[in-house]
Order: C-alpha cells, then structure tokens, then sequence
C-alpha cells in the first residue's frame, strides 16, 4: 500500500497544494486529470523526491518519508520503490535504448554491467523494442523513446511507477503504442500513478480517476462517477472543456 498524508508543497510565496492524503492499494492505477497549472505534476514529482515539498509524509510498502526531514537515505530508499516516467522522454542521448534501461540497475539496485544488460534486453524484448537495444534515442521515435522510458522505469520491479503525462510530448501517430504499452502494465496490476489528459485511456484503464484543481482533489470515483456523474461544478465545467458530455466519453483528447 502506498500513503501519502498531508503533503504540502510552496514555491516562494505561492501555495502550489496544501493538506493533500492519498492511499493507493497494491494494484490500483489511479489517474489524475484536470486543468494545466493545478499541481499535478509537482504532486508527482515530490512523491519521487524530484521537487522537494514542504512538509508531508510518504510510506510506500515499509519504506517511510519524511518530507520535513529528507535525508538523502531516505530519498535513495524511496526512490527504489518508485519508477518515474517523464513527459518529455528524459533518456540519455549518450546512451543506448539497452544502456537508458541497465543504467538504473547499476547505478541504484548495485547490479554488475553484464546483468544489467540481460535484463534490460529482455525489457526492450518485452516492450517490443528488441531490435532497438543499440539504437540511440535520436535514431528513434518519439514513441519508441517512451516505451524505452517506461522500460527503464520497469527495470527497477517499483512498487509503483509514476507516469507525468507520458503522451503529451507525442506526435498523434505514437500516442497509441504508448497507451497500448500501459494497459499492458495494468494487465500485470502494477501499481500506477498517471497524470494524463487522454480521457479514453483514464475511462479505460483507471480503477480510480482524481479530479484536481486549484491545488486540491476536488472529486474522486470510479471512472463512470467521475465522467458520468460529476458533482463539483469545477470537474462539469472541465468535462465540457475537454469535449465530455456528462454521461458519455466523446473526446477529442486535447492537451489540458
């Protein structure tokens, strides 16, 4: 089980959000959906310690964070629970598709080079990259970098795997086998964490959708509460925005 109790996080004068809790069960995929500028991001990125926040607390299995006292063993023990697949593919360009996926297990699990290796070919083989292993990410598709980006984050066996958007950086041809690669982890019930604005994927593959703005959950359910049965005014009025009529699930899936 993963818990998340009171996080909070500011920038300068600016409360992005305050007081957030969330529990995920082993399994769950929650996703979190919402307008741009809401803290969804920065939520992802403190539970992976990449933004520091301000006070909280984040207990993944047995390992426990303190957002109030973040000493660097903490950090490096939370980390290893978690898998972060960013945006905007964030792979090394020195680095081959085999080597972006071995570098978290040497360098974090302590694996000598030649298991690394093995393991992250059996990756590329499982995300239907095989043939890809000695590619650099600028002799790949957009597409193809992020499933080598969800590779490396499947490479460390994380109790759970934040995605931040992982489609939004894609040309429309590669969301699909991004997409198709995730519903495949949900298959597996591994544990997930998406921000996403692909409406569809969150009515097909969530057990819990979020609905956050002005830095708080203002609405959570299943998928067919949440698109079917709103209740705040501020979730009716981004479904419209996004092309959702209440109801139904008839999207364009713009970026929001």
């Amino acid at each position: 089980m993963i818990s998340i109790t009171n996080l909070t996080k500011r920038f300068g004068d600016s409360t992005i959000f305050s007081g957030l809790d969330l529990t995920i069960n082993h399994g769950e995929i929650v996703v979190v959906i919402g307008p741009s500028g809401t803290g969804k991001s920065t939520l992802l990125r403190c539970i992976n310690v990449l933004e520091h926040a301000d006070s909280g607390q984040i207990t993944i299995g047995e390992t426990h964070f303190d957002s109030t006292q973040p000493r660097q063993a903490d950090i490096l023990a939370l980390r290893r629970k978690t898998g972060f697949v960013f945006q905007n593919y964030a792979l090394f360009a020195h680095l081959t598709a085999q080597q972006n996926i071995a570098e978290g297990l040497i360098t974090v699990k302590g694996w000598k080079k030649e298991a690394a290796y093995l393991r992250a070919q059996q990756i590329l083989d499982d995300i239907g990259l095989g043939d890809k292993g000695g590619h650099y990410p600028a002799a790949l598709s957009g597409g193809q970098q992020q499933r080598v980006g969800i590779g490396r984050a499947m490479a460390l066996d994380a109790e759970l795997l934040l995605f931040d958007e992982p489609t939004s950086a894609l040309d429309p041809e590669w969301v699909g086998e991004v997409l198709t690669l995730m519903q495949k982890l949900a298959t597996r019930h591994q544990t997930m964490l998406v921000v996403t604005h692909e409406m569809q994927f969150a009515r097909e593959v969530a057990d819990r959708v979020i609905f956050m703005a002005d830095g708080e959950f203002v609405e959570q359910g299943t998928p067919d509460q949440i698109f079917t049965q709103p209740h705040d005014p501020r979730l009716k009025k981004f479904l419209n925005k996004v092309g959702i009529q209440q109801g139904s699930l008839h999207s364009s899936s713009q970026n929001v």
